[in-house]
């Protein structure tokens, strides 16, 4: 029996070994129940080179569900870099946070617990400022999270989004709901906004990268 090809994604993770702290992020949100949503793998890896790179110390992650991207941060912060991380509910933040002192970053992030809009306020009231973003939750908002990251952010700093193809809906005519007409609004934003250098790359579910002019 011929045996079929495999899809480009799932080639390249092949060539990557287990990564065991966030196999363990994965069997916790099954254990939990919640939904398994978060970053794909490639990805992830790409969220650590990329805060590496930009020698992040301050990163702000918008929905922290169980915690992987958590990790994929928090391993690229520069020394005494901090991650702060916006989740709705409690129990999401409490396994999140389990996760990441698991992996040994406990102490390299502050969450906090509310609307993501309401904390957004708190920090730019704060006078937070930050040189990462990574948006990832209710699709609906990410125009809002957009505009609120380029007020946050210092010069040059990178915002990222995930989940811009929404499984097919961004894409499919027929859909017209909230979340895909604010993720196509988020994605025409990242595309052509003159405060934005951006690209969007749709392998997995899409991922949006952009560097905040100034």
């Amino acid at each position: 029996m011929t045996e079929m090809p495999l899809s480009a994604e799932a080639y390249l993770e092949g060539l990557f070994g287990p990564d065991a702290e966030l196999e363990r992020v994965q069997e916790g949100i099954r254990e939990n129940g919640m939904p398994e949503i978060s970053i794909a793998p490639g990805y992830g890896r790409l969220l650590t080179m990329l805060t590496r790179l930009v020698r992040a110390e301050q990163v702000l992650e918008i929905g922290a569900l169980g915690g992987y991207s958590g990790i994929c941060l928090a391993r690229g912060l520069s020394d005494g870099g901090k991650l702060v991380s916006l989740e709705l509910k409690q129990e999401y933040a409490d396994l999140a946070h389990k996760h990441l002192h698991e992996a040994g970053l406990g102490d390299k992030v502050e969450y906090r617990i509310g609307e993501a809009l309401d904390s957004l306020e708190a920090l730019s009231a704060e006078g937070r400022r930050f040189d990462l973003f990574f948006i990832d939750a209710d699709k609906g908002n990410y125009p809002n999270y957009l505009e609120w990251a380029i007020k946050l952010a210092r010069p040059g700093a990178l915002i990222l989004g995930d989940n811009l193809l929404m499984r097919g809906k961004t894409t499919d005519p027929e859909q017209s709901g909230n979340a895909v007409t604010k993720m196509r609004q988020f994605n025409e934003s990242i595309a052509r906004d003159p405060r934005l250098e951006g690209v969007l790359l749709p392998a997995y579910d899409g991922l949006a990268m952009a560097r905040v002019r100034g």
